[in-house]
């Protein structure tokens, strides 16, 4: 009698959708099926911008049970974005809902939070990369305005481990998750009480770190007789998904660079120990955690979030267009006239990109872009001399040298981004796969159940299930030459 082989649900929540999806392995491959596809939209309310946490785990349980209907599931595993958290009270109760990571409460908190404890020595602690939205501001942002919230909290629990809590009662925090916080001492691997201390933070909200991959527990009685399903586990996979991203990088390399492209672009390798030093903390360069205890040495970069926020402007002017027909427009405009720097604060909340695009340009003395075209060729081409930027901080950071580019993640449904990035960084790319996120999901749960050995072995089942695309470099020279224009425009 044929063995039946482990089925796996992934939970991959992104910005703005998530994803419901089966897996298992099948002759030798990762086989993928999805269940459930829903809208994740941010809610105001007054000044606030939050996430619709009970919606979110109202659609968990929907994904649950068309999966049950698909088979069923030995295992559940969550990943999304990082830094997010909810806070429950002494019952266990949600206090409210998740603040969005691009609400306005962590404006001037940095500057706040160096004068409790200087920069440099911050980043020694954590070695993490500084942004406004980090869990570190959002939390101190509560202790100066909203320190009864903090009062009644007995738990802060990140996005995925809140939805596991919900999932089993069980409150654990995974490790690469803890890592986007800036709250984690990087070389002991536990919560800094030296940082909490000087936020007056208070200590007891933080539970136990635990590594990505273990069960956690499984799905309470009380859901699984609601949902009519069988007792499953719960992994806590590596739930940041950035690093689920990584897990599936279909390289049997040890020494490798990735770009994982979606909305954010985050760009790094994987070490073995953290990389903290003066280098690093001059190229604010972030050290997370990755699967297996690993660390991921990258830096954030703001990625196709410029082109889909400019879509949603034009949009609202009437000029409803598709992302190829936008890719179109770009390839036809003139190229190198003028870049931004993708990083550039302008660009990081919502709203009309490209009247902020043609605003950085003319304020740095540049050519103005004026179509549409001339809006995404500028996008694509400042994000691929930003990664070009980026790769040689991280070079000299490690004192590596990358001969290859492993661009993975919905991005790279961009043959124009692909192409460029090989050409501005004068390195071969190696493009796939698409559904990197939820293959590294599927594929730690598979090796927490004993199918898949380890994550090498994971990478090269990832390798022999997706299809990936090759770019190399072309026109060296004129890259060369926008590049170095470029280097002037992001260092004003």
């Amino acid at each position: 009698m044929k063995e039946e082989k482990k089925q796996v649900l992934a939970f991959d929540f992104g910005a703005s959708s998530g994803r419901a999806i089966l897996g298992r392995l099948e002759d030798g491959k990762i086989v993928m099926e999805e269940v459930h596809r829903f809208s994740n939209d941010p809610v105001m309310i007054g000044d606030t911008m939050y996430w619709d946490t009970l919606r979110q785990f109202f659609e968990i349980k929907q994904g649950i049970i068309k999966a049950k209907q698909r088979g069923g599931f030995e295992s559940v595993g969550i990943d999304t974005w990082g830094v997010d958290f909810g806070l429950l009270d002494e019952q266990g109760v949600l206090l409210e809902s998740a603040v969005h990571y691009r609400d306005d409460r962590t404006v001037g908190r940095q500057e706040e939070v160096f004068q409790k404890i200087p920069k440099e020595e911050l980043y020694h602690l954590t070695g993490i990369q500084f942004n406004n939205f980090n869990t570190i501001f959002q939390l101190y942002s509560l202790v100066q305005d909203r320190p009864w919230l903090l009062e009644r909290a007995k738990t802060m629990l990140l996005t995925p481990d809140l939805f596991n809590y919900f999932l089993t009662g069980e409150k654990k925090a995974e490790y690469t998750m803890v890592t986007t916080t800036q709250l984690m001492d990087a070389k002991k691997q536990k919560w800094s009480e030296e940082i909490l201390d000087a936020l007056s933070i208070p200590k007891g909200i933080f539970p136990e770190i635990v590594s990505s991959g273990t069960v956690v527990g499984e799905i309470s009685e009380k859901i699984c007789e609601e949902l009519g399903i069988k007792p499953a586990k719960v992994v806590a996979v590596a739930s940041h998904d950035t690093q689920s991203a990584v897990v599936a990088v279909p390289t049997e390399e040890e020494d490798f660079m990735f770009i994982s492209c979606g909305t954010w672009s985050l760009f790094g390798t994987e070490l073995k120990k953290p990389v903290i030093n003066e280098t690093s903390f001059a190229f604010d360069v972030s050290n997370e955690g990755g699967y297996g205890d690993t660390y991921t040495f990258l830096k954030n970069i703001i990625g196709l979030w410029l082109a889909q926020e400019s879509r949603r402007q034009w949009i609202r002017e009437g000029k409803e267009y598709g992302f190829g027909e936008l890719e179109v427009m770009a390839q036809q405009a003139e190229p190198f006239p003028s870049f931004i720097d993708p990083d550039s604060p302008e660009f990081n909340t919502a709203g009309d990109i490209p009247g902020r695009i043609r605003k950085f340009c003319e304020r740095t003395g540049q050519k103005v872009p004026e179509t549409i075209g001339d809006i995404m060729c500028c996008i694509n081409q400042s994000l691929a001399l930003k990664y070009r930027y980026t790769l040689e901080q991280i070079e000299a950071c490690t004192g590596k040298h990358f001969n290859m580019i492993n661009m993975i993640g919905g991005g790279i449904q961009s043959r124009l981004l692909c192409q460029m990035t090989a050409s501005a960084s004068n390195r071969k790319v190696l493009a796939g796969p698409v559904e990197a996120t939820a293959l590294g999901n599927i594929a730690v749960q598979l090796i927490s159940l004993g199918e898949i050995k380890d994550v090498k072995e994971a990478r090269q089942i990832v390798a022999k299930s997706e299809q990936t695309y090759e770019y190399f470099p072309q026109d060296k020279e004129k890259w060369d030459v926008a590049y170095e224009k470029f280097k002037t425009i992001i260092q004003e």
